[in-house]
């Protein structure tokens, strides 16, 4: 990632929903609070820990999203605010290159001061300051504070899904195989159900976002697209479904793959997917709450474009475009595993063996043949929010549909995750598509 997005991290469209209400802090309050949460069973050499150059610290995390809102709201929009302190903007400031110069990526890791206990000190310092301000404003200026804070809040909840994302991948380096939680969730004893498949009639549609409600920029303009027939699988492909293609020798084929990926697959030793291990015989895999036996009804993730497409050619269909996955997702309700909520699993389910279409959100982001591009008439915002967006749109791939880490009113039928086609330690998985002749 050339000082990558983190995660799905575009930028709002200026102005945003011009009906929107008035932001009070109580959304502010539990959105910065589940993220506190989510740090909150780790240890303070946990949080300081950078286990690759794409990933960053859970400290560096909590310090970023703070940094995002003084910069971008309080020395905007209040004018006595004196900041907490003025070398954080190097080292919290991710990719925005207009602000300033900033650490690299890579040496994230590095700032083992601030402690932890400063940047929580930090973080509460940023925070009431927030919340007089939503309490006090008022008039003109106010839809924009309230789309800038819709905007920060929403950034935040990406970040809360790279913090398992990228502690998982921190602890799986661990030999200890420690784990981020310790309570044993009970497994889903349902059988998969053979893959089934619905059909799509070829049809002139629109995509992309009406412009009612939040909505990052690079989900519009809405457009219209004409879209053959097709058909997408009942449900993401299963654990069980993908050890086939390895036992029968889908890795070691070079004609399932594309150049680069082989080249990938090459250089990176790829055997199987992310977290796959075998331990006495068994095969096993890497969650956060510690090594479990495969489920192979549950469904493959942590694989890279690469596999999800080798694996497609292997079963002879192809990958969705992102607008046969929008067409298919639009009008659905927004259902699933996600990050909150009595069924939280941090991990992938098996599909729950109904009619229709299932698990088009939650459980894993699913691979589209689609490279992240700008949808005809776009334009990036201006200033320095225009950054982070638009300027990715290159040689990365579009995910659709959200994981089990994803906060569950952070998604919807348009928005536009992408990464670069190696990438594994997301909540990637995959979902056939065909052709309808």
């Amino acid at each position: 990632m050339p000082e990558q997005k983190e995660s799905a991290e575009p930028t709002a469209r200026a102005g945003l929903d011009h009906r929107s209400q008035r932001r009070s802090p109580d959304r502010f309050v539990a959105v910065r609070g589940l993220t506190e949460s989510l740090a909150s069973p780790l240890s303070a050499e946990d949080c300081v820990i950078q286990s690759m150059p794409d990933s960053s610290p859970v400290k560096w995390h909590l310090a970023h999203t703070t940094w995002f809102f003084e910069t971008f709201i309080l020395r905007e929009h209040a004018p006595q605010y004196r900041v907490f302190d003025e070398k954080y903007d190097y080292l919290f400031n991710s990719y925005y290159n207009s602000i300033g110069d900033r650490i690299s990526r890579s040496h994230r890791g590095l700032i083992t001061r601030p402690t932890l206990e400063e940047i929580g000190r930090y973080r509460r310092y940023v925070d009431e300051r927030v919340c007089e301000l939503l309490e006090s404003s008022a008039g003109q200026g106010r839809e924009e504070l309230d789309s800038l804070v819709e905007l920060g809040l929403n950034h935040e909840q990406q970040h809360q899904e790279l913090i398992l994302t990228d502690i998982k991948h921190a602890l799986s380096c661990n030999p200890l195989r420690p784990a981020y939680r310790t309570e044993v969730v009970a497994p889903f004893v349902i059988g998969s159900k053979p893959a089934t498949w619905v059909d799509f009639p070829e049809e002139l549609h629109s995509i992309g976002h009406d412009g009612g409600g939040f909505a990052f920029d690079n989900e519009g303009p809405r457009h219209r697209v004409f879209v053959d027939g097709f058909r997408l699988s009942a449900r993401l492909v299963t654990q069980g479904e993908y050890l086939a293609f390895i036992e029968d020798g889908g890795y070691d084929r070079p004609q399932l793959w594309l150049s680069d990926g082989w080249k990938a697959r090459t250089e990176h030793g790829w055997s199987s997917p992310l977290y796959w291990e075998n331990h006495e015989g068994q095969r096993q895999i890497l969650t956060l709450s510690g090594p479990r036996v495969i489920d192979e009804s549950g469904p493959v993730c942590h694989v890279s474009f690469y596999e999800a497409d080798a694996y497609a050619r292997w079963a002879g269909v192809r990958l969705p475009t992102e607008a046969e996955w929008e067409i298919a997702a639009t009008g659905r309700e927004v259902e699933g595993h996600f990050l909150e909520g009595s069924e939280s699993r941090l991990h992938p389910a098996p599909a729950p063996g109904g009619s229709g279409l299932e698990q088009l959100f939650g459980d894993t982001w699913e691979w589209t043949g689609s490279p992240y591009t700008p949808y005809p008439g776009y334009r990036a915002a201006s200033g320095a929010l225009g950054e982070y967006n638009g300027k990715f749109m290159c040689n990365q791939i579009v995910l659709r549909g959200g994981s089990c880490a994803t906060p569950r009113g952070h998604i919807r039928s348009t928005y536009r995750n992408f990464f670069p086609a190696e990438t594994r330690w997301q909540f990637s998985g995959i979902r056939l598509a065909a052709d309808v002749s």
